[in-house]
Parts: structure tokens; C-alpha cells; sequence
């Protein structure tokens, strides 16, 4: 079994990646993510599902919400900057226009209605996690801590400098056993190179997932644009070679009535958490803010 999906393999009409209740083996997560192009429009309805908009590589992308017209500025690419954002409601009919660049629409099946909120760029919090080489950026786009107007989504983006490993140690979100968190994650890869902007189709990583009962243990390569959907089991680490920095957009959401993004560690590798207390984080994080990618490294 593998619940791996390389650069392409989820194409649909015109959408890059399409990630559904309906094609993932699960009930609630959701991705799509277009390649805007000039003179055209992406249309579709949100029935049933909240939506978190991030541009991924886009700038001037205008959003039609149930006729209210919204821009958001958008980034050059995923290394490059944070990114404005704008939630979503259930029920929302919506277009989406640009003059080129990646945009990705985090779904989540839901069913309460909250307010449409486009979040600047400035507002949305960075986080450095970790230490040592397992180092990394967390950027909270919609996590129950940063932003509470949505009834079952969670989205973050992770940066992980060449040579680092993120997700880490390993954990998992399942339901099962004594771990009592159930969220079911998407991971969007796009792998860096030198000081480009976004993803760069030579790059390379490694992801590890593991099940409890031992029916999935599987390290895949990953390359630009690859996918991973992680419906169970303990996930980690990913790994960043020196020359390729990595990137992930995270999509997670499940059955409970509270949003969460906790997790239960593999008790054997617990312990790692202790240890970066003793260890420096890396210098070269944050690796971007609102105000661009910063110059020293």
C-alpha cells in the first residue's frame, strides 16, 4: 500500500492537483491547486466545504467570493515569501483570475458558516521549530492558535533548509489506540534549489511514513510537485539534502468538533524533543517573512 502521489498523477481538467474525500481514502481533507493563466478564469462551488486560498508562486490574484472582489498580493514563490491568504465559507461560489503562478485552495469538509478574512501577509505568525539539524520554519496560515474563524481546517507551510529534517521526531494523528487525535494530512512538496524562488524539477528529498500495525513502512524520494496523503501512522522524517531546500503545505482536518494540530510522538523517539535543548537552532532560519527571503544565510 502507498499513499504516495508524484508531480502529476493527480491532474484533473485544469487543475494540477485535485485531492478529495472522494479520491483520498478518507472524509475531510481537500487540495487544489491551478496554474493561473492570463485571460482565464477558475470557477467552481464550495458546496459542503471551508477554503483557505494561498498563492503559492502568484501576485495580483483577484477572488470573486459570492460577488465580493478581494486581490491578494501573493509571492514570487514558496522560498521567496509569506503570503496573504483569504478563508473561504461553506456554500461559497468562487472565481479565481491571475496573469500566471501556483495557487492552492485547502479544503475541509465542514458545516458551520463563518465569515469570509483575507489575512495580510504581516499578520500571519512564523514560528523556528526544533533544533540543531531538525530545524525548521513553521508558518501558521490557519491553525486553531493563529486564526479561529473556521470550523474544521488546519493549514501550515514548513520550510526546511538543505541538509535539516523536518517532521520530526515521528508522529501520528490517527484516532487509533491511545493516540485520540484523528486529523487526516496532505503534504504538497516543492523542492528549492540555490536562491530560485519556488520549486525546481532537479531537487530531491526523502519522507518516511509507518503504520502501528505495521502494513505501510515506506521511504519514498520526492521530487517537485510530489503529494503524500497520510490518512494514518507515524510520519518522519522528511529530509532536505544540503543542496535542496524543502518546502510542504500542510492540509489537516477530521472528525472532531474542535480544531487541533496535535499529535502523538513514537514513544521510542520521544526523548529527541529533550535533546534540542541542549542544541542551537539553525541560524539560517526564519528563511522568510512578509517582508521577502532574508539575505543572510
Amino acid at each position: 500500500m502507498t499513499w504516495f502521489r508524484p508531480a502529476g498523477s493527480l491532474r484533473e481538467g485544469d487543475a494540477d492537483v485535485v485531492v478529495t474525500p472522494g479520491t483520498a481514502p478518507w472524509a475531510y481533507s481537500g487540495l487544489r491547486v491551478w496554474t493561473l493563466e492570463a485571460g482565464r478564469s477558475i470557477s467552481l462551488q464550495l458546496d459542503g466545504e471551508e477554503g483557505v486560498l494561498v498563492p503559492l508562486s502568484a501576485r495580483n490574484v483577484r477572488v470573486s467570493i459570492d460577488g465580493a472582489e478581494y486581490v491578494l498580493a501573493g509571492r514570487d514563490g514558496v522560498f521567496d515569501a509569506v503570503s496573504d491568504w483569504i478563508y473561504i465559507p461553506i456554500g461559497s461560489t468562487l472565481a479565481i483570475a491571475g496573469e500566471g503562478g501556483e495557487v492552492a485552495l485547502c479544503t475541509s469538509r465542514a458545516t458551520e458558516v463563518f465569515p469570509v478574512v483575507h489575512v495580510p501577509a504581516a499578520d500571519v505568525p512564523v514560528e523556528v521549530r526544533g533544533a540543531g539539524r531538525a530545524t525548521r520554519q513553521v508558518t501558521n496560515v490557519a491553525t486553531p492558535t493563529s486564526f479561529t474563524g473556521a470550523h474544521k481546517i488546519n493549514v501550515c507551510e514548513v520550510i526546511t533548509p538543505g541538509g535539516n529534517w523536518s517532521s520530526w521526531p515521528p508522529h501520528r494523528h490517527d484516532g487509533i489506540g491511545d493516540c485520540t487525535v484523528n486529523n487526516e494530512e496532505i503534504y504538497y512538496f516543492r523542492i528549492g534549489r540555490e536562491e530560485r524562488p519556488h520549486g525546481d524539477a532537479a531537487g530531491q528529498g526523502l519522507f518516511h511514513v509507518y503504520t502501528v500495525d505495521g502494513s505501510v513502512d515506506e521511504t519514498v524520494t520526492l521530487h517537485d510537485g510530489d503529494i503524500y496523503l497520510v490518512p494514518q501512522g507515524y510520519h518522519g522524517p522528511t529530509v532536505a539534502p544540503p543542496e535542496y531546500p524543502m518546502y510542504f503545505l500542510n492540509v489537516l482536518a477530521g472528525p472532531a468538533e474542535d480544531r487541533t494540530m496535535a499529535f502523538c510522538d513514537d514513544p521510542e523517539h520521544h526523548w529527541i524533543r529533550e535533546a534540542w535543548d541542549e542544541q542551537e537552532p539553525d541560524p539560517r532560519l526564519p528563511w522568510t517573512t512578509a517582508d521577502g527571503r532574508r539575505e543572510v544565510r
